[in-house]
């Protein structure tokens, strides 16, 4: 097989990988399966033909089509072969925010498999992240002069929040959560302030995931309106177009 041909291979595995090459397989697999390059109904290899292209022996492969099977994602039928299952949603977004996070990745020197584990660790753990922060009534003996210290650096963050989000008018989500607004008027305590700050960082990152998805939102359809009809994108389209050209 020609060095450019086995690049291509959505299903060569690599036997010095630390992964056992069934699960390299499977994870290959349901990449292709979970973001619609495998559409539901589609029929998968045979047995035989992908432990060829995959260089394992045909029990790897059973093994991995009856793993598949049990997760509901595939469905085999007696003399005919195994299918996509059709009921589960899959998702090509998956595969676009998957490359980017490679690429920023890669530009900010860090290992794109070093990020992978780190995902999915960090998709293991349950609950979200939570905020360690400490009120007042916490910090026992803290002089007045610090406090008021506190105080004033957290107003100068929430200035500078305040503005930068200014600059996102446009691509604030209607429902977004706004920070907390206070009728009476008040010396707001640090406890508060931080509520607020807090608040404000939320509503920033959300304006600027919105901003960055209207920015790709154009930037797809100028590129979809200049692409060839048919044309593949995608680094699991281009293996998959290995795959269509096969006999």
């Amino acid at each position: 097989m020609a060095q450019s041909d086995a690049t291509l291979n959505p299903f060569a595995v690599d036997p010095a990988d630390e992964l056992p090459i069934g699960l390299q397989l499977t994870l290959r697999l349901r990449a292709l399966l979970s973001t619609g390059r495998l559409a539901p109904g589609e029929k998968l290899p045979s047995v035989r033909r992908l432990a060829e292209w995959a260089g394992v022996n045909l029990n790897t492969v059973r093994a991995v089509y009856a793993n598949l099977e049990e997760a509901g994602l595939v469905l085999t039928q007696q003399g005919r072969g195994t299918f996509v299952a059709t009921g589960f949603s899959p998702s090509p977004l998956l595969e676009e925010i998957a490359a980017e996070a490679i690429l920023k990745a890669k530009a900010a020197g860090l290992d794109a498999r070093e990020l992978a584990e780190v995902a999915l660790v960090c998709a293991s753990i349950p609950g979200e992240a939570r905020s360690l922060r400490a009120s007042e009534s916490d910090l026992p003996g803290v002089a007045e002069a610090e406090m008021i210290e506190v105080r004033g650096e957290l107003r100068r963050q929430i200035g500078r929040l305040e503005a930068e989000l200014a600059e996102y008018a446009r691509d604030i989500p209607a429902d977004m959560s706004t920070a907390p607004r206070f009728a009476v008027a008040h010396v707001a305590g640090v406890e508060e302030l931080e509520q607020t700050r807090d608040t404000l960082v939320a509503q920033l990152s959300e304006a600027r995931l919105a901003r960055e998805n209207r920015i790709r939102a154009e930037a797809r359809q100028r590129s979809l309106s200049q692409r060839p009809e048919g044309e593949a994108i995608g680094p699991l389209a281009r293996t998959m177009g290995w795959w269509r050209e096969k006999p």
